[in-house]
């Protein structure tokens, strides 16, 4: 930690050291200790941070708020091609949805055909071992 440093932090996170990132918090306290004089960039922080909290909340005209929208509307950001964005997305999710259903129906009649197939070569090996039956029983 040196002066530019504290500096810097005082510039981004006010003069309170409760909001500086905890790892930086430690070594601003003891350079404060060891350099008593740099204690009038914290004061000034804390003179900023009274001002910002006194100050009252700027309210956007409605006048600005026209000018936004006609700038986005000159630059080619209309509803017309935001919609045409919006639908293309969600055509792709469309895509991507059927193509989930389409698998999900492959991989049901694939499991579906090798569970039949399972079953029946269970039942003949259960009847093949039967000493009671005879083969016209089992084949039919």
């Amino acid at each position: 930690m040196n002066e530019q440093r504290l500096q810097h932090l005082v510039d981004a996170y006010g003069g309170d050291l409760c909001r500086w990132p905890e790892a930086e918090r430690d070594a601003a306290r003891a350079l404060l200790k060891a350099v008593p004089e740099l204690a009038v960039k914290l004061d000034a922080g804390h003179q900023l941070d009274a001002l910002l909290l006194a100050s009252r909340e700027p309210a956007v005209s409605m006048a600005l708020r026209d000018r936004v929208l006609a700038s986005a509307l000159s630059a080619g950001l209309g509803p017309r091609r935001l919609r045409i964005w919006r639908d293309r997305l969600a055509l792709a999710f469309g895509a991507g949805w059927t193509a989930a259903a389409c698998a999900g129906v492959a991989a049901g009649f694939i499991l579906s055909a090798q569970v039949s197939a399972d079953a029946s070569a269970d039942a003949i090996l259960y009847q093949a071992t039967q000493s009671t039956l005879d083969d016209s029983e089992l084949v039919g």
